[in-house]
């Protein structure tokens, strides 16, 4: 398959979910110029309980998908496929940028004060082979401890839209609360969905008398890699002239357009073109 080698093209983003919309608003802050591909395999999720194989069949289906309507790079904003299924995509597409969101334990290890970084992750990013080994790499240059959190059943309460409701409380609760009686005082959000319950865990932080806890969001740093990619291959789109259309946004997903349309509209504020496809 030809990979688009022109800066006009657009990127493509995808998550098994919502939860990648977090990266994609970092992505069209720093790249306003930019046509993006949303791509939500909602129909498919949640990949933290599925095996590591299907998330890799997954991964490869919807990248074949997305350079069939021309994207000239790929974001992959879902930790548990980055861990899974970067790898197989890179192989498959060597000629196409290719972007992961690594949780962020380089820069939690260099700022935490106690020695303990809590990570909340799905349970199969937490089991991948390339988690582990960064973890221990980091770990051994920094002597950082890393309390590993799998966090069942947030990703599913997350794409239900409702961010505040008694049933994300009581998960937020009983996932942080031991990272911080651990002595954990830096928390990695280890799963691009997190970020959108930010408020919640700040509210944990404080119930428990620890506001001073920072949170770690990898999805600036994942914009920043892809504005390099794409300088460094020209690919990157000029600033629209005075009078020229501004940058497009469209959504896919493989679940109900009800499920992805209002989650743009709740989480964005905006109001994208979405469509149910069959991939």
């Amino acid at each position: 398959m030809i990979v688009a080698r022109t800066p006009g093209a657009p990127i493509g983003v995808y998550d098994s979910g919502v939860g990648g919309l977090s990266v994609l608003r970092h992505i069209r802050a720093q790249l306003p110029a930019e046509d993006l591909i949303y791509f939500a395999d909602s129909g498919h999720a949640p990949y933290g309980e599925k095996t590591e194989q299907y998330v890799v069949d997954r991964a490869l289906l919807v990248a074949a998908f997305l350079l069939e309507r021309g994207i000239k790079a790929l974001v992959v904003a879902c930790n548990t496929a980055t861990v899974a299924a970067i790898k197989a995509v890179r192989a498959r597409y060597p000629d196409l940028p290719v972007v992961g969101v690594e949780p962020g334990l380089k820069p939690a290890a260099a700022i935490t004060r106690s020695g303990k970084v809590g990570v909340l992750a799905t349970a199969r990013t937490l089991k991948g082979e390339k988690f582990l080994q960064l973890r221990e790499q980091i770990s051994a240059t920094t002597r950082a401890e890393f309390l590993l959190q799998p966090c069942i059943g947030l990703v599913d309460q997350i794409e239900l839209g409702d961010l505040e409701t008694p049933a994300i409380a009581a998960l937020l609760e009983q996932y942080v609360a031991p990272l911080l009686e651990q002595g954990a005082d830096t928390l990695v959000l280890g799963c691009t969905h997190y970020p959108f319950v930010q408020k919640g865990i700040e509210h944990v932080l404080r119930e428990h008398g620890h506001p001073d806890v920072t949170l770690i969001d990898t999805g600036d740093a994942v914009a920043r890699q892809l504005v390099r990619l794409l300088d460094a291959g020209g690919l990157l789109h000029p600033a629209p002239a005075a009078g020229e259309a501004s940058a497009s946004l469209r959504g896919y997903t493989t679940a109900d357009v009800s499920a992805l349309a209002p989650a743009f509209a709740n989480l964005l504020g905006l109001h994208p073109p979405v469509e149910k496809v069959d991939v």
